[in-house]
C-alpha cells in the first residue's frame, strides 16, 4: 500500500501490477491513474473489474483464467496418474482469485472421483508445516494454485515433492524444469506483451474502462519425463504428444 501511494504521489502515467494484492493496493490508492494488471487469476470474481469485456473504472489488464486452468490441472494429473485418489491442494486465502479456483478444482475432482485436501498457505513461513501435514495425510498428488508465494518458493516445493515422491502439477512451466512432474500455464512473455499493448493504447489516450481484459492466447504444457520415470509412472503417449516441451 505504501509503494502504491508513493507512485500516485509521484505522479505516474500508468501503474502496472502483478497479482491481486498489488492490484488491490493500487486500486485503493487511486481511482484516476490507469492501472494495468498482469496475470490476475479471476479479475471479475476478485471485484477488480465489472466484466472482462468492459472493465469499468481505471483498471484493465490480462487474466490467467485461473478457475479453468486449475480444473485442467486436475484432469492432466489424473491422466498422468490414473490411480490418483487423494489430491493435496495448496492455496492462499489472501489471494482473491483463489476461492473461485478452489471451487473449480473441487468440481473437477468430484467428476473424477478424487478426494480434495485443501491446505491454506498465507506466506512462506507456513510451507514447512504444510509439507509435513501433506506427508502425514498421505496424499498421492499435489496441485498448487498460481500465487506469487508459490512462484518465489518454487524450488522449495520441487524439493519437497522430489523427497516425498509426490506427483505434482503447477501453474508455472518452470516447475518441471526444477524437477516437478508437470507445469501447465499461459506464456508469461505473452501476458506481458498483451499488457504492453494496453499500456501503449492508454498512453495514446484510450481509457482502461473501455479496453477488454485480455485472455491467454496460448497455454503451455511442460512434462518432466525423467521425473515421471523416477516416480514409476507410465505416462500415456497421448499426454506426452500434447506437451510443448518434454524434459528427458
Amino acid at each position: 500500500p505504501e509503494l502504491a501511494r508513493e507512485l500516485v504521489d509521484t505522479p505516474v502515467d500508468v501503474i502496472v501490477t502483478l497479482a491481486p494484492p498489488a492490484t488491490v493496493a493500487a486500486r485503493n490508492a487511486t481511482q484516476t491513474i490507469p492501472i494495468v494488471f498482469v496475470a490476475i487469476g479471476e479479475p471479475v470474481a476478485s471485484g477488480l473489474v465489472a466484466s472482462l469485456a468492459r472493465p469499468g473504472a481505471n483498471l484493465t489488464g490480462t487474466t490467467r483464467m485461473l478457475p479453468e486452468m486449475s480444473a485442467k490441472h486436475v484432469e492432466l494429473l489424473k491422466t498422468a496418474v490414473p490411480s490418483l485418489s487423494k489430491l493435496a491442494v495448496l492455496w492462499n486465502p489472501i489471494n482473491t482469485s483463489h476461492r473461485p479456483a478452489l471451487k473449480a478444482v473441487e468440481a473437477a475432482a468430484l467428476s473424477l472421483s478424487i478426494q480434495i485436501r485443501p491446505f491454506e498457505v498465507r506466506g512462506p513461513a507456513e510451507l514447512d508445516l504444510i509439507f509435513a501435514a501433506i506427508s502425514a495425510d498421505r496424499a498421492d498428488g499435489l496441485l498448487f494454485v498460481a500465487d506469487p508465494v508459490f512462484f518465489i518458493h518454487l524450488k522449495r516445493i520441487a524439493e519437497f515433492v522430489a523427497s516425498t515422491r509426490l506427483p505434482a502439477i503447477a501453474s508455472f512451466i518452470e516447475f518441471p524444469k526444477l524437477g516437478g512432474l508437470m507445469g501447465y500455464a499461459p506464456s508469461i512473455p505473452d501476458e506481458f506483451r498483451h499488457a504492453a499493448g494496453h499500456i501503449d493504447k492508454i498512453l495514446k489516450g484510450a481509457k482502461p474502462a473501455d479496453l477488454p481484459v485480455e485472455l491467454p492466447t496460448k497455454f503451455q504444457l511442460v512434462i518432466n519425463l525423467k521425473t515421471g520415470n523416477a516416480l514409476g509412472l507410465n505416462l500415456p503417449a497421448t499426454l506426452i504428444a500434447t506437451a510443448d516441451e518434454v524434459i528427458e
